[in-house]
């Protein structure tokens, strides 16, 4: 088994830079947020700040948005190449079907802690649905975030979303996914620690 090829190399580097630029993503755009009050508008009662401090990035506004601009052009083409490659490789396969019947059965392995992960070449359902959620919460990411830093270029998108402080809503939530998400993806790796190895090594 540790001489089969489960992730190529290319996977890998994808998915470690898409970890690192969303990271820090997330932590300049809850600078972000801070700065601009965002929230506050519709939480009138408090005047902390909607994120601490030390979990943010940037130490102001300007240097969150530099932080944020950055990291967004590495996820943008992360996000291209992997779809091409997605696409055109067999990766793709892995995540189809997904049938009610076998997602049942694997809601009810996962209840009962009867869900096998002896192949981790092979994606349970569960897996499928929570990767293709990630991957189109990232394309909401994309898209709202486009909105908001070129409002008037992207004029078809913004009206698509709903109006600028739509995408900024939408980006919001979009953003809580993908939190969401990171904290289940990390604490599924740490219950089957040779997911990590495959991710770090290929095998």
């Amino acid at each position: 088994m540790d001489k089969i090829s489960i992730h190529p190399l290319w996977l890998r580097i994808i998915h470690w830079a898409n970890a690192a630029a969303v990271i820090v993503l997330i932590m300049s755009g809850w600078r972000i947020y801070n700065a601009t009050r965002f929230m506050h508008l519709y939480v009138p009662f408090t005047n902390e700040p909607l994120f601490p401090s030390k979990w943010t990035l940037g130490g102001w506004l300007g240097g969150a948005i530099q932080w944020h601009f950055a990291a967004m052009w590495v996820l943008f083409a992360s996000a291209v190449l992997y779809t091409v490659l997605f696409i055109f490789s067999r990766r793709g396969k892995q995540f189809w079907p997904i049938t009610p019947k076998v997602l049942w059965s694997d809601i009810k392995g996962f209840l009962t802690g009867h869900l096998s992960h002896a192949d981790i070449r092979k994606y349970n359902t569960i897996q499928k649905l929570a990767y293709l959620f990630a991957m189109a919460d990232l394309v909401v990411l994309i898209a709202s975030g486009l909105v908001l830093w070129k409002n008037v270029q992207f004029g078809w998108l913004r009206v698509l979303l709903g109006g600028y402080e739509a995408a900024r809503y939408i980006h919001f939530y979009a953003m809580c996914g993908i939190v969401a998400f990171i904290v289940v993806h990390v604490v599924m790796a740490l219950l089957v620690p040779k997911t990590i190895k495959a991710m770090l090594w290929g095998r």
